[in-house]
């Protein structure tokens, strides 16, 4: 599954296979269908916050420093199989070239692919 999209005036391409989960555990020693989970959840939360809500729900509706590794990294190894030249050799290399990198904008792609690429074809044996 391949995707470009337009991040900081700029094409940007994301592609995920079934390598990803690998590539993702070889370059971050973690887990990415765990990660992804909990991204998902974070984000979501963040996305349903009313626009009166108080400054500790805000708080507690940020997304952490962690969800947003995972996000990048996510973000970057689906950049960095659809063109390893312009992904660059890690994350912030490849950050480094926007002046903007919004997770709102980004992530309902990286999440789209994720989930067609989770689809299965094969049916369930009946008992």
């Amino acid at each position: 599954m391949k995707k470009v999209i337009e991040v900081d005036g700029k094409e940007v391409g994301f592609k995920a296979t079934a390598l990803t989960l690998r590539l993702y555990r070889h370059f971050f020693g973690r887990d990415m269908i765990s990660d992804m989970v909990k991204l998902k959840k974070a984000y979501a939360k963040a996305e349903e916050l009313p626009e009166e809500a108080t400054e500790e729900e805000k708080q507690e509706a940020q997304l952490s420093v962690l969800d947003l590794e995972i996000f990048e990294n996510a973000a970057w190894i689906m950049a960095w199989q659809y063109d390893k030249e312009a992904a660059g050799e890690e994350p912030g290399e490849w950050l480094d070239g926007f002046e903007t990198f919004s997770i709102y904008e980004v992530f309902p792609v990286i999440l789209e692919l994720w989930s067609l690429n989770q689809k299965t074809t094969a049916e369930p044996k009946k008992k």
